[in-house]
């Protein structure tokens, strides 16, 4: 059998790097040969042979399916059928439940993960599902593209508690010697409230810079890390349009490029524009329900899986859908019919109150404020700050503008308060700090012509900023404003140090990527 053209087609070349290209064309190599190496095993034994072309059930729809029968499709054991990909998250209650994804690159039978309290003893056996995606020839693809992603439900942890874990299916056991260097560990969460860091940005993509912000990330020994959207930019122009130039391949490379990291730290994201990935459905997100296994704590996890919530210590997080109310990009402007909403005035509410729960940390694609590239967007603004308002938000982290921006506290959409670096802040009185945190990795943006970056130690105050921000009609409303204080147009991420105790507090600081500072503040309620 001879292996398919693997060349770049132009139009993804134009956007990557050399050293993207390689791995590119290698990782398309791989799948090939690993198709062919499959085929010839299985034809002895399996009627079909290779499987390739269509989704478990044949359907061309791009809807994720289960495991395909060992009747229908080729069966691959031993290490041909090696798991790579690997990456964590929260189930709806971060004490207790743990969910371990990872790929394969063929259809596996009995998928599991063993997991102990040591890496000597994984006695649990915790049976996982494989959700097969079928994307079609499309745009920028030559081949249809069959993908299969693996997930474990852990559930019953103990607060608290560090686990070792392995990931296997029949033919390949990762308690064997010859699999042990892949065991991985994680971490639940407290059972109480105690100091913790978390971080987060959006816009990563694949890359030099993507990998660099992962390497210095895990140096900081996080919890778990926050991805505001724009995760991998398989969908090159982010429109959920079907016209979008289209490469599934860059989630093979992506789910590589940040194994290192989230084998162990939970990647908890939500959806960016770039995300909606029209040839899946419903609304684009069959790829994200493939995928990933999120909190089913949401509203509706089949249909918007890019929103729910989760309590880590003493700090609720809220992951949001900015696709819903956005008004620059509208592909699914309104998708769901006012519930989002409805569910986040209610849920912020519920967090408020909710015994133990110090401040609640709201993150999501599209800026509310920001004066870069993108700007401000509108619908955001109109929908979701009033309810940000009422409920005394106390931080929310944005991506979409591909720098690092972070606001005075708003109250009112005007400055309630000026908080310059190393400053502090009582959401209470002053308004809410908005932290644009797009440097993950992808190309970076800029600011309006004469604004100069204005960061730790390179402090250039301006009284106000000519910006804009996207109305209903899609047209940009110009303004000029007075709380963009902080700017840095390089890659970077932000780590939040959460404490509790008589004096809770949030410290927040931005990193570049070599580690310097070019940001912090405290937050404080009622200081």
């Amino acid at each position: 059998m001879d292996l398919p053209d693997v060349g770049i087609p132009p139009q993804l070349a134009r956007r990557m790097s050399m050293a993207e290209q390689y791995e590119y064309v290698r990782t398309k190599l791989t799948r090939r040969r690993t198709l062919v190496t499959a085929g010839a095993m299985a034809a002895g034994t399996v009627a079909g042979g290779l499987l390739t072309g269509c989704s478990a059930n044949g359907s061309p729809s791009g809807r994720t399916t289960a495991s395909p029968s060992p009747s229908s499709s080729a069966e691959v054991h031993g290490s041909v059928v090696a798991p790579f990909g690997r990456h964590l998250a929260f189930g709806a209650d971060p004490k207790t439940q743990m969910r371990i994804s990872w790929q394969v690159p063929l259809a596996v039978r009995k998928p599991y993960v063993r997991i102990g309290t040591r890496p000597d003893d994984l006695g649990r056996k915790v049976e996982a599902e494989v959700r097969a995606l079928h994307t079609p020839g499309v745009t920028g693809v030559r081949l249809a593209v069959d993908q299969y992603y693996v997930h474990a439900a852990l559930d019953g942890l103990r607060p608290g508690t560090t686990y070792y874990y392995g990931v296997g299916h029949d033919g390949l056991d990762p308690a064997d010697a010859a699999h042990r260097s892949t065991i991985a560990s994680f971490r639940t969460a407290p059972a109480s409230p105690e100091k913790f860091v978390f971080t987060a940005f959006g816009d990563q993509g694949v890359g030099k810079a993507a990998a660099a912000n992962d390497h210095i990330l895990l140096r900081r020994n996080p919890a778990f890390h926050l991805h505001a959207g724009d995760i991998c930019y398989a969908n090159a122009n982010g429109h959920g349009d079907r016209t979008d130039a289209y490469d599934p391949g860059f989630w093979d490379l992506f789910l590589k490029q940040n194994e290192e990291v989230s084998r162990s730290v939970p990647w908890m994201v939500t959806t960016g524009n770039h995300d909606m990935e029209a040839w899946y459905s419903p609304d684009g997100y069959g790829g994200q329900l493939a995928r990933w296994s999120l909190p089913e704590s949401g509203f509706d996890a089949r249909n918007a899986p890019g929103v729910y919530a989760f309590t880590y210590g003493n700090v609720a997080f809220v992951a949001l859908d900015a696709n819903d109310v956005s008004y620059e990009i509208p592909a699914n402007l309104g998708y769901t019919g006012g519930k989002q909403t409805a569910w986040l005035d209610g849920k912020l509410g519920e967090l408020r109150e909710a015994k133990g729960v110090d401040f609640v940390v709201v993150f999501f694609h599209h800026c509310a404020y920001s004066t870069s590239a993108h700007a401000s967007d509108g619908g955001v603004r109109a929908e979701w700050l009033p309810l940000f308002e009422k409920h005394q938000v106390d931080l929310v982290i944005n991506g979409h503008n591909h720098v690092y921006e972070r606001t005075d506290a708003i109250k009112g959409d005007e400055v309630g308060r000026r908080v310059p670096i190393g400053a502090s802040t009582d959401p209470t009185r002053d308004g809410i700090v908005y932290v644009t945190a797009g440097g993950g990795g992808k190309d970076l943006y800029g600011f309006p012509v004469g604004v100069k970056e204005s960061y730790e130690g390179h402090v250039h105050d301006h009284d106000s900023v000519d910006t804009f921000q996207w109305t209903k009609s899609r047209a940009s409303k110009a303004e000029t404003v007075e709380w963009s204080r902080v700017r840095y147009r390089g890659f970077s991420f932000l780590q939040v140090e959460a404490e509790s105790g008589t004096a809770p507090r949030l410290k927040v600081s931005a990193l570049a990527q070599n580690g310097d500072r070019i940001d912090h503040f405290e937050v404080r309620r009622g200081a």
